[in-house]
């Protein structure tokens, strides 16, 4: 077995987002395995042989870029190196976040671990070093075209390499300078072609994208949660959610929904109280749940196989395939992720965008026993009037983020790298729109709890039942108006924390209840 419950076999275990995560938060080991060792070592000798002959390979023993036609000499294939994460360290901004640059190192190992990539052994062992050890780089969060990999940001991460920039140590920001004399490393000397490997590759994208698909995750889990909470309290439909419907139009997300939805409104007092009601539909930000939310679970699902497939891929050039075979390419292009990422923001924003449509209804007053604005005595109190003004604003601002950055391409490196993919700037832009839908959601959280306490002394389905509970430990009932902005922040930790699908999970296990659906594998794993 390549991978096991406490460790990863570096370039022979199939990586997964989920399994990155793991090794980044230190609940499992990453280790080259002693085959990728040969194949490392192996590589690394097929460069060395080439430097000998002198025969002129892309990175090894010639210029970067325009400069591919200069010839370096044998003695001057080590002094590039050491030059190129100098010179190509020009990230601007803020730093990106300690966990996404440790997950690049994470994702650089995966990489240079197939054996196609001429990187040293000693090299390979100081970057787990400083995975192990929580050494990690401070690397600036603007600078890459995701094109020619992510050299930029790549070029930050691996300075420390040779003695250079600065890493978060021991909870502080430190030169690493300092952290040499702490610790008596010593600078490595880069031979020929290694720091090109380092820092030509997708790792950048791949990192906010291995977060973007743990985090879209737990918003289309909750999302699914609060819709259904929703639809108690505005006491809606169960109908739109029946899987005669969706077996006419078997799209994988919206018959996964669908199931779901369904199973939460299972045995709900409030359901059966207007059953017999003379409503014929509800508006589509109830109703059509199944194919809104379906519909991004699927743009989740194509990321998703996309990045396991960027994962275990070699992404640096040149590739060294044998002795007689080296292949200058383009697999350092991030294209394939890029447009995926886009397609992925898209589908985070238009669950906000729903969501906030839910909010809205729930204040027009419109559902019998719910009172306008979801409190009694309005006029004096304005109740949750504002908290959708919020949402509004968050779903705007999301709208405005949903550009494709993969749509634009400027040529950079003298016109050699004439077309990038800018999967950076998308990968960047697309944790901002899923942290502005956890505050979408979380609004929605507490409008539909709301909603929820002028259906007693109905309940709910059993484990509706139990969520609404857990959120009155935390945020109570608004009788009046109060500074809502405290109950949203104890909403945004509820969303965070995974609280309420911690709550489905056990409640379902405690009461014997099946909430899976024919996809539910595909869709509950990453």
């Amino acid at each position: 077995m390549s991978t096991e419950s406490d460790h990863f076999l570096y370039g022979e275990g199939h990586l997964t987002a989920g399994i990155a995560l793991k090794i980044a938060r230190g609940e499992t080991k990453g280790i080259i395995s002693q085959a990728s060792r040969k194949k490392i070592r192996n590589s690394k000798q097929v460069v060395e042989n080439i430097v000998e002959k002198g025969h002129p390979i892309y990175g090894i023993n010639t210029g970067f870029g325009p400069l591919c036609t200069t010839k370096i000499s044998k003695e001057e294939t080590k002094i590039l190196q050491s030059n190129i994460l100098q010179s190509h360290s020009v990230g601007v901004g803020d730093p990106i976040a300690t966990e996404i640059a440790k997950l690049m190192m994470i994702l650089k190992v995966q990489s240079l671990s197939k054996g196609y990539s001429g990187i040293a052994e000693e090299t390979l062992d100081r970057i787990l070093w400083h995975i192990d050890n929580d050494v990690i780089p401070i690397v600036p969060s603007q600078g890459s075209v995701g094109a020619s990999g992510d050299l930029a940001p790549l070029s930050h991460l691996f300075l420390p390499l040779i003695g250079l920039g600065k890493v978060t140590y021991q909870g502080n920001t430190i030169e690493v300078s300092e952290l040499f004399k702490t610790t008596g490393l010593k600078p490595l000397d880069l031979g020929p072609k290694e720091g090109l490997a380092l820092i030509n590759g997708t790792q950048f994208i791949a990192a906010h994208a291995v977060k973007v698909v743990a985090l879209l995750h737990n918003c289309l889990s909750q999302a699914d949660i609060i819709g259904a909470m929703m639809i108690e309290g505005l006491q809606g439909s169960v109908k739109p959610f029946y899987k005669e419907l969706h077996q006419l139009r078997p799209f994988r997300g919206n018959i996964h929904v669908a199931s779901r939805v369904k199973s939460l409104l299972k045995g709900s007092e409030i359901m059966e109280d207007h059953i017999d009601c003379d409503r014929v539909q509800d508006p589509y930000s109830l109703r059509c749940i199944p194919q809104v939310h379906g519909a991004s679970r699927n743009a989740w699902l194509h990321l998703k196989e996309l990045l396991e497939t960027e994962l275990n891929s070699v992404t640096d050039n040149p590739i060294i395939i044998n002795e007689d075979l080296t292949i200058s390419g383009g697999s350092f292009h991030g294209q394939p992720l890029a447009m995926a990422i886009d397609y992925a923001c898209l589908a985070a924003s238009e669950i906000g965008n729903i969501s906030d449509r839910r909010i809205y209804l729930a204040l027009e007053g419109n559902s019998p026993g719910v009172p306008k604005l979801l409190m009694e005595n309005t006029g004096i109190n304005s109740g949750y009037m504002i908290l959708q003004y919020t949402t509004a604003a968050l779903a705007s601002e999301n709208k405005g983020l949903c550009f494709p950055s993969s749509a634009d391409s400027i040529p950079t490196s003298l016109g050699q790298e004439d077309h990038v993919s800018m999967g950076s700037i998308g990968g960047r832009k697309a944790l901002r729109v899923i942290e502005n839908v956890e505050k979408i959601l979380a609004i929605e959280l507490l409008t539909a709890a709301q909603a929820f306490e002028f259906r007693k002394p109905l309940k709910s389905g059993v484990i509706l039942d139990e969520i609404y509970k857990e959120i009155r430990t935390k945020v109570s009932f608004a009788e009046k108006d109060r500074v809502f902005a405290d109950d949203i922040e104890e909403g945004i930790k509820i969303i965070k924390n995974k609280t309420i699908i911690d709550i489905v999970d056990t409640v379902s296990q405690k009461e014997n209840l099946t909430l899976e659906t024919p996809f539910s594998e595909v869709f509950e794993v990453y």
